[in-house]
């Protein structure tokens, strides 16, 4: 069976993606999907293998999505400036498709190539944004864990409700980052490559 004209996997996951963002993760179904593409479910397996196989994309769609908004945030930037840019285009990203971030978590095989392949698309880029302070090898990727660590906690701890006291968001991020920052100054005075 070839699948219906006009439906292609861009438009496939842009309507998940829709889905994701306004009602969570967990409210992308084949039945969910098919009813806002209006279709029936199983002409979805054209174009993917089950719910596992629109996860696995959605979550490839996703990473792809993260790591072109993280770029656009670092271009013609390096230093600090970048490193904060690139986390806040992280949280912002997060902020604006939270269904759609969490896809990218909640890969159904982490070990497959694709997703890994698209993930590792953005430990690169990091890894190229905090290059200018000299770490390398292991510190380099110690350094990329704790900034993702970092971005990804605030964001899950906003997502959640998680910071309930009248204190600006925004400021709180920022003072974030540039606790990471003074960190990874001083790894750079201690030569910690």
């Amino acid at each position: 069976m070839s699948p219906r004209t006009g439906l292609d996997m861009p438009t496939i996951l842009r309507n998940a993606a829709e889905i994701a963002d306004q009602e969570g993760i967990e409210a992308v179904t084949l039945a969910s999907l098919a009813k806002k593409l209006n279709i029936r479910p199983p002409s979805l397996y054209n174009h993917f293998d089950g719910l596992t196989g629109l996860r696995k994309h959605l979550a490839i769609h996703g990473l792809e999505r993260l790591y072109e908004k993280l770029s656009y945030a670092a271009i013609g930037r390096s230093g600090d400036e970048a490193v904060y840019r690139l986390g806040i285009a992280y949280v912002d990203f997060a902020r604006t498709h939270p269904g759609l971030y969490e896809a990218t978590l909640l890969a159904p095989d982490p070990a497959d190539q694709d997703v890994q392949q698209a993930g590792q698309k953005i430990v690169d880029l990091a890894t190229r944004v905090l290059s200018v302070y000299g770490l390398k090898d292991d510190a380099a990727l110690h350094a990329v864990r704790g900034l993702r660590s970092i971005l990804h906690g605030f964001a899950s701890l906003e997502q959640r409700g998680g910071f309930g006291l009248p204190l600006s968001l925004d400021k709180s991020l920022s003072l974030l980052i540039q606790a990471f920052l003074a960190g990874i100054h001083v790894m750079k005075q201690n030569g910690e490559e």
